[in-house]
């Protein structure tokens, strides 16, 4: 009899542990969370990633400086961060997936009219709304997800919906590529912002489709609490720390995704397609880093994770930026780690940040946090613009390792929360 328990057991314990068992544990309702909340993420990446491979030519149009240039990712950041707490509270709120379908509308909405801007000052108004919804859509999608998932399995889980960002990048660069062949550049850009109107299509799916987690629908709709709880003697401390670690992520992050396209095009003098070409290779090596950090999160736990990618993701930066001219191959071979960790290191935030707040003010606390890292983050690609005035666009982006050091820091005051249950 023991011996048959002891097989069954192990049975078990193998089932649990295949591959894709985190996607059979959501059941009907959490697949379908999961489907839109990964259809609102990748769609978001590819509403936001047309203006970084617009940049040059957008910088050529309205006859802008670089670091003028930089500041309209700074602005979408900056404004993405105002709408990643409304967004956050709101779903407290009103409930995550009502939450979700604004925020998703929203992008699409002033997406499609920045292509219709007339001049550098009106698209950087409409890009910071833009903006608004872009921070919105992350902070609400992945709290849904969380919430559909077992502690077991949130970091896979929450992880893979990240791997979203790739394939929307994807398709960006697809896009960027066709149309930039098609048009002539003081065109192509506008076209390729219009392009951004596809996620309003992703609206339809969620109002039928989508319901918000058990754990929120049984919580009392009559409990309401304001921003300042998660500056209270209990969270303080989690959302300061949390704040300084999504700020150096995203701080080194954008400061090589921004500029990478303008960097390929200009300094390694590659053409449209030889441009399209290196990213997609990139954009593979960031697909692959995904579901890898998916996994990592579990297994090594929340803190280790973050603290490997970092450290890797800052030794690559330096090496890539810094590739002597002709060598446009290690260029090419270099950027698939390189997108491997800059972009795997991305797939514990949605878990990590889930856990450390509670129900309540899980919205808040997550939008809060995640989205002030992002506004703080955001002023290291306009720095980069300035930088890249006097030292060159290779060695300006330097300036995105800092932000990996911060993030270290940032984990010694974050406790580890692997296996914790969302109460």
């Amino acid at each position: 009899m023991r011996s048959c328990w002891l097989v069954t057991r192990t049975t078990e314990e193998l089932e649990r542990d295949r591959p894709f068992t985190w996607f059979r544990d959501l059941g009907p309702r959490g697949r379908r969370a999961f489907a839109g909340a990964f259809g609102g993420w990748g769609l978001d990446s590819y509403d936001f990633q047309v203006l970084p491979l617009g940049l040059a030519a957008i910088t050529a149009y309205f006859g802008i400086s670089k670091g003028q240039a930089g500041l309209l990712t700074t602005v979408t950041l900056v404004m993405s961060a105002l709408g990643g707490v409304l967004a956050g509270m709101l779903a407290d709120r009103i409930g995550r997936t009502r939450t979700l379908i604004i925020t998703v509308l929203m992008f699409a909405v002033f997406t499609v009219l920045c292509g219709f801007a007339p001049n550098y000052e009106t698209l950087l108004i409409l890009r910071g709304l833009q903006g608004i919804g872009f921070g919105g859509e992350w902070a609400t999608g992945a709290i849904l997800v969380a919430e559909y998932t077992s502690a077991r399995h949130r970091g896979r889980t929450v992880g893979f919906m990240h791997s979203a960002w790739a394939v929307g990048w994807g398709l960006a660069v697809v896009s960027y590529t066709l149309i930039f062949i098609a048009f002539p550049d003081d065109i192509a850009w506008r076209v390729l912002f219009w392009t951004g109107a596809l996620p309003a299509l992703l609206v339809l799916y969620l109002r039928r489709k989508v319901s918000d987690a058990p754990i929120v629908q049984q919580r009392a709709r009559t409990e309401r609490l304001p921003l300042r709880t998660i500056f209270g003697p209990g969270l303080l401390r989690i959302t300061i720390f949390s704040s300084l670690l999504g700020t150096g992520v995203q701080g080194g992050y954008y400061s090589l995704m921004t500029w990478l396209p303008t960097y390929l095009k200009t300094e390694r003098e590659l053409s449209v397609v030889g441009t399209g070409g290196y990213l997609f290779f990139l954009i593979f090596g960031a697909f692959l880093g995904y579901l890898t950090g998916a996994y990592a999160t579990d297994l090594l736990g929340r803190r280790k994770a973050f603290a490997v990618f970092a450290l890797a993701s800052a030794a690559l930066l330096v090496a890539y930026t810094q590739i002597p001219e002709g060598a446009n191959t290690l260029v090419l071979v270099l950027g698939f780690p390189l997108g491997f960790c800059a972009s795997g290191i991305f797939s514990g935030f949605g878990s990590f940040l889930a856990e450390l707040f509670p129900t309540a003010v899980r919205g808040t606390g997550q939008g809060f946090t995640y989205n002030l890292g992002r506004a703080l983050g955001a002023f290291f690609p306009t720095v980069v613009g300035f930088l890249s005035e006097v030292m060159g666009l290779g060695g300006a982006m330097l300036f995105g390792a800092a932000g990996y050091a911060l993030a270290l820091v940032a984990l010694l005051g974050l406790p580890e929360t692997r296996g914790r249950e969302l109460t």
